[in-house]
């Protein structure tokens, strides 16, 4: 092998560049599924526990039932700060960013003595991806490349000649795209036919996300006897995800001179999707202001596009690749329970419970295009990616959120709101970045790390004060979630000690910081 990284340029390997159809994998899809509390400065003060008390704009999402309580026509619009707590600015991913979270109208129209058809449309920005994470460990006798080398070794991945073919007798099995880049620049000597690895001494990892999920939500909603209020809405999802990264290995002294390994990648996926939520409210006593709230979300129905740039520097030559292409995701079935009771006009208290099993998430690989005539249109079929889908399955697991609330009145004009909410680990504490899967998800892979989020609490408060027709309010919410990180999967050899490839698991964190705004209007 030469003196340093092979100097060439990467081309895509002839095994990654015929694939007819692609898939993400299971930690990049599980960004997109999962979801952020906000909304109304009322609502996230109210730890968003208002799917049965109604009567906000946010619960056009949560149970569009909560729309048919509004007796007036109203408007809002709603945006504050989002900062993560000791997060260090990387790249051009910042720790304080502003954030535009919420527009939205109802328009209420009396069908009866005590009876209403409602109308609503509300945006608000259901994900928040801006977020800095870092990592750093020792590492002995592991590295990234090692991996390569260990596929290597089992025979799941070959080199490729500068022609495209195939050097060995080896089946190509799985061959992500940093794999491809090791094995034809760094890990494979194609003069002796041996495959080598780089171990390294430690590891310095640092990632900015960026972007959000925008939704756009339809409703028609209206009550019976203002005993019984029903509402459906249909939603539409906006994708913007972008991502940079930099891995830094520190490599064991070696006979090459490559002290340092750099990974920089860069990716980003964008798509829409959308969806159908149902809701209905009971006041099972005619008497009692108690409400019972149930509520049903179909998947969302995603397409999505993804690309990436990636390249790995020695610090005197750098290898580059990328790749773009098209996939799907159906997100999981989410079905909600909620209580509400008010007090006279001064207090109000909520308790929600919602439900979705994102072990269920379905990956899909797109399988052609086609044309249709009726409507002078093209549409995409697809197949669900079954070996994706067992290792979400494996890997991702029931969630339940918990949610409660309480608004106090001291005065008719003013308000003051407490919340709590709590949301279960989504991930397996045993899972991982499989990157031995035999499916187009891990062919595209350009990272190797992966986190494993535990249990998001939340706690919330804010004020409110209205003046005539107006109404401000504000909230605060804290939100913290613990993590273990790894830079890579394990990988322990059943025949050569020496050949294990083990990386430690280091805690992470996401505490952030939002205080919200929120000006409205009742007419």
């Amino acid at each position: 092998m030469t003196a340093h990284m092979k100097k060439k340029i990467f081309i895509a390997a002839m095994a990654m560049a015929t694939l007819p159809m692609a898939a993400q994998e299971t930690y990049e899809n599980a960004k997109i599924a999962a979801e952020d509390l906000n909304g109304t400065a009322r609502y996230v003060g109210m730890g968003g526990a208002m799917e049965a008390l109604g009567a906000d704009i946010s619960t056009i999402s949560t149970n569009p039932a909560g729309i048919g309580l509004f007796r007036k026509s109203a408007a809002s619009v709603s945006f504050g700060l989002v900062s993560q707590q000791d997060a260090t600015n990387f790249d051009d991913g910042h720790a304080t960013n502003m954030s535009f979270d919420q527009v939205g109208f109802v328009y209420a129209g009396r069908s009866g003595r005590s009876s209403f058809v409602n109308f609503g449309f509300n945006y608000h920005k259901s994900r928040n991806f801006d977020m800095l994470l870092s990592a750093a460990d020792r590492l002995s006798n592991a590295s990234q490349n090692k991996l390569t080398y260990a596929k290597a070794k089992n025979g799941l991945l070959y080199s490729v000649d500068e022609n495209g073919e195939p050097i060995g007798e080896r089946a190509m099995i799985t061959c992500n795209q940093l794999d491809d880049i090791y094995s034809r620049n760094l890990n494979y000597d194609d003069q002796d036919n041996t495959w080598y690895y780089f171990p390294a001494t430690g590891y310095m990892f640092d990632r900015a996300h960026k972007g959000y999920i925008g939704e756009y939500d339809f409703n028609m909603s209206g009550n019976i006897n203002d005993r019984v209020y029903l509402g459906l809405t249909v939603g539409l999802h906006d994708v913007n995800y972008r991502h940079y990264s930099e891995y830094v290995e520190t490599m064991e002294p070696n006979n090459f001179g490559i002290s340092t390994m750099l990974v920089g990648d860069e990716r980003r996926i964008d798509g829409s999707g959308y969806d159908v939520k149902l809701g209905a409210i009971f006041r099972p006593v005619e008497a009692s202001p108690f409400r019972i709230g149930v509520s049903v979300a179909t998947p969302t129905w995603y397409d999505l596009t993804t690309s990436n740039s990636t390249y790995v520097t020695d610090g005197q030559t750098t290898v580059d690749n990328g790749e773009a292409y098209d996939f799907k995701i159906y997100t999981p079935w989410k079905f909600g329970f909620s209580l509400g009771h008010t007090v006279g006009n001064y207090l109000a208290i909520g308790a929600s419970y919602e439900y979705a099993d994102y072990g269920s998430i379905d990956t899909r690989v797109i399988t052609g295009e086609h044309y249709d005539w009726w409507y002078d249109s093209y549409y995409t079929s697809s197949e669900s990616d079954d070996e994706t889908n067992r290792h979400t399955n494996q890997t991702l697991k029931g969630v339940s959120t918990l949610k409660l609330g309480l608004e106090y009145k001291p005065m008719p004009e003013m308000a003051v709101r407490f919340g709590y909410n709590y949301v279960s680990p989504m991930y397996q504490e045993n899972g991982f970045k499989d990157g031995t899967l035999n499916s187009f998800g891990s062919y595209y892979s350009s990272a190797t790390d992966y986190t494993n989020w535990k249990a998001t609490n939340r706690l919330t408060c804010g004020l409110g004060y209205n003046i005539g027709n107006w109404n401000m309010d504000v909230a605060y919410q804290y939100s913290a979630t613990k993590g273990d990180f790894s830079p890579f999967m394990s990988y322990e050899d059943n025949e050569w000690a020496e050949d294990d490839n083990l990386a430690n698991v280091v805690e992470v964190k996401n505490n952030r910081h939002q205080l919200l705004f929120t000006l409205g209007y009742r007419f």
